[in-house]
């Protein structure tokens, strides 16, 4: 059975990654990227679906043991996991480092004290845990071969095979390394180059530390917002700039239910809001990555903007079913591909035109192409934006007229204009001033309930949507403004879980609700983080501030986040580590940063 998802690690290569329970167990590895095939997917399955677990050797049917202590060297993606045992104390360092080859995984086994009995057990499984393949020895390699995938196994140690599993029992004394790897290859392709464990372990730390040097974040959070941002670099596909939402598929947000999706992909939302945040704490080459990512994924036909695209900017991810693995936790189906790609969404065009204007703001070198494509859009808002839509947060029910998805699509009118104000570019200046008047005074008729003081999910509704929290912080309006209070004070008050975190909207248990979906779901982390940017926004710094360190208090002890979390079983659920999650952590941060500098 899997771990928790809070007792997963993340290490990764900036095309792909695993996740690394406390127990020593690489439970998910997708090669060579992060939306192919698994080839350990035991997290949504069972040791059957294929894992990697090395840890300290335990007696037949014993659970393993968990991990004493473990971290990150310092500010990379480096992971060290260390054992007590009554033979002594041993480390495991696991690592992937950035490549320009085949993908590797490496774990250094380092004995510390005494004399400690450790077990390596590989079970290899291709096409998410349904192919088993054929394993044999090449000269003093093993390598695992199914269809278009081979994957080898290099190590000093001996290594035997039972039971379609590939086994090696050794034993660390001080000061003694063993070091494993895999190495991913296309079949038909010559072997992989035997590979460099220490050397890469000095380089990939290399990498982290020069990386990390560029953050121009120096306040109180700079521990969280680091280990947010390397998180953030590490669901970067580095080939193409795309950023993936999370280098997962269906961990659910309901444990035992069925909202699980493959997050996988380029989201241009999550995307967008992913390089505002890098940009606002130094990392400029990232930002003009995904710039370039978008104006190839969009080329030709942004009137058919999509909410999201694969990681090189493919359009079609249909979504399947996988009914030979059972879900995490017995959480099914488990999907892969993801049907919403097809959904109009109005808001990503807000979305993206905001991080297109973030960077013009911050200086990055102007891009034509880029200009064009805001014009564009704009010009497809134009004759849209007051039709229905799914929204922000992808509802499976019939469309409807969100109110965040108009004040979104506020935004890209409003950030266009302060474009051809700037004189870069020419435009209808005048006409789409009048625009941003019209979608702002229809919002605030339509969208807006006097009784309750307060802005609705959609026009004509009563529920609430914790995307509401954006209204200030978009500029649709200022903060002290009574309706933008009203709204805040509402959420609290309605979507608030006891423990004060937030729900994105209220949700029907066994019936459909507003998504059209069965089930409930936790606090979804990001819409807390808002609620501390608007706390702060008007004036209750401190209170912001509290519900900020709260917040912080849910992360793993590795500085992780999920997706949401459950007030009932007081655990991360949802889609691991979600960027999603840790953007708003580095905003929030900035945000109380700020407000502390000019007294607040």
């Amino acid at each position: 059975m899997a771990g928790r998802i809070e007792d997963y690690a993340l290490i990764g290569d900036m095309q792909t990654a695993a996740l690394v329970c406390r127990d020593g167990t690489a439970d998910w590895l997708c090669l060579p990227r992060f939306d192919s095939h698994a080839t350990f997917a035991g997290l949504l399955g069972t040791e059957e679906h294929g894992f990697w677990r090395i840890g300290p050797a335990h007696p037949s049917g014993a659970a393993p043991l968990y991990a004493d202590r473990r971290r990150y060297r310092g500010d990379s993606l480096v992971l060290e996991s260390e054992w007590d045992t009554p033979r002594g104390t041993v480390r495991v360092i696991d690592f992937m480092p950035p490549r320009d080859g085949a993908p590797q995984l490496i774990r250094i086994v380092e004995g510390v004290s005494g004399r400690v009995p450790m077990r390596s057990s590989l079970r290899m499984r291709f096409s998410y845990g349904r192919v088993v393949p054929w394993v044999h020895k090449v000269g003093d390699r093993t390598v695992a071969v199914a269809g278009p995938d081979s994957v080898w196994l290099d190590t000093s140690a001996e290594t035997f095979g039972k039971d379609l599993t590939t086994y090696s029992d050794f034993t660390v004394s001080p000061g003694e390394r063993v070091a494993f790897t895999i190495s991913w290859q296309p079949s038909h392709r010559e072997p992989p180059a035997l590979p460099d464990p220490e050397g890469s372990l000095e380089s990939t730390e290399e990498f982290w530390r020069e990386w990390v040097e560029h953050c121009t974040y120096h306040g109180p959070y700079r521990d969280a917002v680091v280990r947010s941002l390397i998180t953030l670099k590490a669901l970067t596909y580095a080939p193409t700039g795309g950023i993936v939402a999370a280098p997962t598929t269906s961990l659910p947000e309901d444990i035992g239910g069925s909202r699980n999706w493959d997050y996988r992909f380029t989201w241009l939302r999550d995307a967008a809001i992913t390089l505002s945040s890098l940009l606002r704490t130094g990392y400029r080459e990232e930002a003009r990555a995904w710039r370039e990512w978008l104006l190839r994924a969009v080329a030709g036909d942004p009137e058919n903007l999509q909410i999201m695209y694969g990681i090189a900017g493919e359009r079609e991810l249909g979504e399947a079913e996988l009914p030979w693995l059972p879900g995490y936790e017995n959480s099914g189906p488990v999907r892969i591909g993801n049907g919403a790609a097809g959904q109009l969404q109005l808001d990503v065009y807000g979305e993206v035109t905001e991080a297109l204007h973030l960077a013009h703001m911050t200086g990055l070198a102007r891009n034509d192409y880029a200009s064009l494509l805001q014009l564009r859009l704009i010009g497809y808002l134009e004759d849209h934006w007051n039709e229905p839509d799914e929204g922000i947060w992808e509802v499976r029910g019939p469309r409807r007229h969100f109110v965040h998805s108009k004040v979104m699509a506020w935004v890209a009118v409003d950030r266009t204009i302060k474009l051809l104000e700037s004189g870069d570019v020419d435009g209808p200046l005048e006409r789409w001033r009048e625009l941003r008047d019209d979608i702002h005074r229809d919002v605030c008729e339509k969208g807006y309930d006097k009784e309750r003081n307060t802005f609705t999910q959609s026009y004509g509704s009563k529920e609430l949507d914790a995307s509401l929290l954006l209204i200030p912080q978009m500029g649709f309006l200022p903060p002290d403004d009574k309706r933008v209070i009203g709204t805040i004070e509402a959420i609290q008050r309605e979507l608030s879980t006891p423990d004060g975190f937030v729900l994105r909207y209220p949700t029907a248990g066994e019936d459909a609700g507003v998504d059209g979906l069965e089930g409930d779901e936790g606090a979804f982390l990001a819409c807390s983080f808002w609620l501390a940017d608007d706390l702060a926004m008007i004036g209750r710094v401190d209170e912001a501030r509290q519900l900020f360190e709260r917040l912080l208090a849910l992360r793993n002890d590795l500085g992780l986040l999920a997706e949401e979390w459950d007030p009932r079983l007081q655990r991360q659920v949802g889609n691991f580590p979600q960027a999603f999650s840790h953007v708003p952590l580095i905003d929030t941060a900035l945000r109380l940063t700020a407000s502390s500098a000019f007294g607040g």
